[in-house]
């Protein structure tokens, strides 16, 4: 009896030391303070450089090329090589269809920059209409929204069927626009967000977008518009090291 419960209490304390032992090396290890010298250095990079109307700037050394004026060949079209035309720098919607991007992502910093026609024709939404979508999760709207009224759910930058923007920060038909989007990925109870800037103003600030953690492709709406597109990157979001 006696060597039976030494055995046991054996058991039960080696099963202990095993737990403890497996507990502490799956514990996250702990960032030295921020003012540490320990502390991981921050990558270095090349930042990118402004774009002028006439020059698309050049994206920072650690982006992913979307479309530099050359060709298509990151994203498809209903399964084939997009139609839309490629020239001078550009890719102008042509009623191929949608374009989605074949690379998908989660946390990330999106550029895309485009021009609605310079010849103003219709009103309202038949006016420069097309969209950026990050996947399931929203659609960015594009419209010549200058001196161009329509509900504001749909106007350029709205959040389309979510929200109008803070502003209204359009530039004049023909003239080349900014999105820079900051899109942050569910966690726990949190939702997703989105921030953006349309022509480096703040217009969507943390605006969220529901607990699903799906990744997400870009997609280019063709509305029937010849609207244009070019300079389009993405940098992947790490977490902080």
């Amino acid at each position: 009896m006696i060597t039976r419960l030494l055995a046991l209490t054996a058991l039960s304390l080696l099963g202990a030391s095993v737990f403890a032992d497996h507990h502490e090396k799956s514990a996250p290890a702990k960032k030295p303070p921020a003012n540490s010298n320990e502390r991981a250095r921050p990558e270095v990079i090349t930042p990118g450089t402004a774009s002028t109307n006439d020059q698309p700037g050049q994206p920072p050394s650690d982006a992913i090329i979307l479309f530099d004026g050359k060709n298509l060949d990151s994203f498809t079209q209903k399964g084939s090589p997009p139609k839309w035309k490629v020239e001078n720098g550009y890719t102008e919607v042509n009623r191929g269809g949608e374009i989605q991007s074949k690379q998908s992502f989660g946390d990330a910093q999106l550029h895309i920059e485009w021009a609605t026609p310079s010849e103003v024709k219709g009103k309202s939404q038949g006016r420069g209409n097309s969209g950026v979508f990050l996947g399931g999760y929203c659609e960015v709207q594009v419209l010549d929204s200058f001196e161009n009224d329509t509900y504001p759910g749909g106007q350029a930058s709205a959040l389309y069927g979510k929200t109008p923007p803070l502003i209204n920060a359009s530039r004049k038909p023909g003239v080349w626009q900014t999105y820079d989007i900051i899109f942050h990925a569910a966690r726990d109870d949190q939702p997703a967000r989105i921030t953006i800037l349309h022509n480096g103003v703040v217009v969507h600030h943390g605006f969220p977008l529901g607990k699903k953690k799906d990744r997400w492709n870009l997609r280019l709406q063709d509305h029937g518009n010849p609207v244009r597109y070019r300079n389009i990157w993405v940098r992947e979001l790490k977490d902080y090291r």
